[in-house]
């Protein structure tokens, strides 16, 4: 009974019938994060030098085109930077609507760019005028543009109007300025990579790309963002440089070696003879020993002297006085250094121990 319940539906899933549809959903690989790769090819192969970049940079004196997303100038800055270029030779072609990498070539959503006052204000300044009051609600559809005294074969549209020096208001104008041009194109479909090749949107380009009389690289910008590693190189360097200024005087505060010069400390005077001297004094003193401490230094003292003056020839002079000369001290200190019995306070034994251990080098 179970083998017939599987013959069963397995039968019935073999009578089911489905239908293969194929939807475009858009490309693979470079293709689908650059919309202006087959155009940068293009370019290339006329022998141009291309640059592709993901992030905003502002063009330099080796540029020759720039195809800038009108959404990018979005500040003073930028504004400045590609006005000043314009006027130095450059050539400056703003797309308005669809320019952004993120856009969908198979979205029927385009959506409308926010464009800053800085950068009407910038068009006005060129002699173009982009739009009135904004975006129409209208699309405008454009067959064919001229530019160079030829026309080419397009298939542009856009909700806004773009006119150069008051004429008609269309999806192309383009003016001269200082020594370079600026052009303005509303649609920038024509250019990706899904409609190059219709039309003679591919022939637009070149005619764009060769209208300069000077030589240098193409440039094509898909987006403002900048990488992590190009905001730390921009901005955080000042960051880093204040936050070491405040570490070094920090250390400078609170490390010695950073601090004012200190006097260096002195030898203690724990270990020196005097304060030895001074202090076993005073204890023999409070002992009441001050004769056993002085009478081997005075026996020492009498029976070296007395050599000492007999040798000289002054054997029969007054001792006192020669050990006096001896030792370039007054008699009296000599005579109580030998012959006080037992000294008063301690002051008076450690000036007598003194006295003594001088006299005692004094006959060495």
């Amino acid at each position: 009974m179970r083998v017939f319940w599987i013959l069963l539906v397995s039968a019935g899933l073999t009578a089911c019938d489905y239908t293969e549809v194929e939807r475009e959903i858009g490309y693979k690989g470079k293709a689908r994060i650059n919309p202006w790769l087959a155009a940068e090819r293009f370019v290339a192969r006329l022998d141009y030098e291309v640059r592709s970049l993901p992030a905003w940079t502002p063009p330099g004196f080796d540029d020759l085109v720039w195809f800038v997303p009108a959404g990018l100038l979005n500040n003073r800055s930028y504004i400045r930077e590609v006005q000043t270029w314009v006027e130095e030779g450059g050539h400056l072609v703003i797309l308005v609507e669809n320019a952004h990498s993120e856009t969908s070539d198979w979205s029927k959503e385009t959506g409308e760019p926010m464009l800053e006052p800085v950068l009407i204000r910038m068009l006005e300044y060129m002699g173009v005028e982009l739009g009135t009051g904004g975006f129409s609600k209208s699309e405008v559809r454009a067959s064919a543009v001229s530019f160079g005294g030829d026309s080419y074969q397009v298939d542009a549209r856009s909700k806004s109007r773009v006119s150069a020096d008051g004429g008609d208001a269309g999806v192309f104008a383009s003016v001269e300025q200082g020594e370079g041009r600026l052009t303005v194109i509303t649609d920038g479909r024509i250019f990706r990579n899904r409609w190059i090749g219709d039309h003679e949107h591919a022939a637009l380009l070149a005619a764009l790309v060769g209208a300069s009389e000077y030589d240098g690289a193409v440039g094509f910008l898909r987006g403002s963002g900048l990488s992590l590693w190009g905001l730390l190189g921009r901005h955080l360097w000042p960051v880093l440089a204040a936050l070491g200024l405040l570490v070094f005087f920090w250390l400078w505060k609170s490390l010695a070696r950073f601090g004012p010069i200190e006097a260096a400390d002195g030898v203690s005077s724990l270990r020196g003879y005097e304060h030895h001297l001074e202090a076993l004094g005073g204890f023999q003193w409070r002992l009441d020993r001050a004769a056993g401490l002085l009478a081997p230094l005075r026996a020492q003292i009498v029976e070296r002297g007395q050599r000492i003056s007999v040798r000289a020839g002054r054997r029969d002079e007054d001792f006192f006085q020669f050990l006096a000369d001896r030792a370039d001290l007054p008699r009296e200190r000599v005579f109580r250094a030998l012959a006080e019995s037992a000294p008063p306070d301690s002051a008076t034994l450690t000036r007598t121990a003194a006295d003594l251990q001088k006299l005692l080098q004094a006959l060495h």
